[in-house]
């Protein structure tokens, strides 16, 4: 098996993707609060990066906690509901300009390391993929070959690829970080003229029911910028 279904990495790390729908009126002030006070939240866990969506969706952010199993999680989220600091400066002023919360599990696949951006000041790419039920077993080594494709063009950096346990199953996300949208749009074009890239998305996109995708902006608190 090629991703979850596997061995996965490290264990029984997992990683918790939370997108928040804000207030159109309200998203400045929701990021301010998020600058000033986010401090409180990561005392508690790791946060992996925070970002607001610049295209494909608007005042959205989204944010990438991880966890080292479920235990910890549920440790974790007991703490949060009984720091007062936190709840008090954060949650009880933040929640009236949040118009809907998501979450989803997810693990990092087996074949594919966490990584970090080689400089800050770049944007990122969250793109998700819906393919076709049966799991791994029946789409993973073609998924994995389409995305080493890319990866082998050079034009992006790949920060991860999670496949989601809890959520819209046969679900994966592929996040990736280019320097600027224009670099990107470059490099795409390169990427649909090379005979690699095209070969291994053909043979992906059989298994493939929907994708979309959206450029991210990190925050001033997230850890990958």
């Amino acid at each position: 098996a090629f991703l979850a279904t596997g061995p996965r990495q490290n264990n029984s790390i997992f990683y918790e993707m939370r997108t928040y729908d804000i207030k159109p009126s309200k998203m400045k002030e929701f990021v301010e609060m998020v600058n000033k006070y986010l401090h409180l939240r990561t005392a508690h866990s790791e946060l992996v990066g925070f970002w607001s969506a610049e295209l494909g969706a608007m005042n959205k952010v989204v944010h990438l906690w991880k966890y080292d199993n479920f235990a910890h999680r549920t440790a974790v989220r007991h703490a949060l509901a009984n720091d007062k600091d936190w709840q008090e400066k954060f949650i009880a002023p933040a929640l009236p300009l949040i118009e809907k919360q998501h979450n989803e599990v997810a693990y990092l696949v087996p074949w594919c390391q966490l990584g970090k951006p080689p400089k800050e000041g770049g944007v990122y790419e969250w793109v998700t993929f819906q393919m076709k039920p049966g799991g791994p077993a029946l789409w993973g080594e073609a998924f994995q070959a389409a995305i080493n494709a890319h990866i082998n063009t050079g034009y992006t950096k790949l920060i991860g690829v999670f496949h989601t346990e809890y959520g819209l199953l046969n679900t994966v996300h592929v996040m990736w970080w280019n320097e600027s949208p224009d670099h990107r749009a470059a490099g795409r074009h390169s990427a649909h003229e090379d005979a690699r890239v095209v070969a291994a998305v053909r043979d992906s996109v059989r298994f493939l029911q929907s994708q979309q995708n959206m450029l991210l902006i990190p925050l001033q608190c997230s850890p990958l910028k």
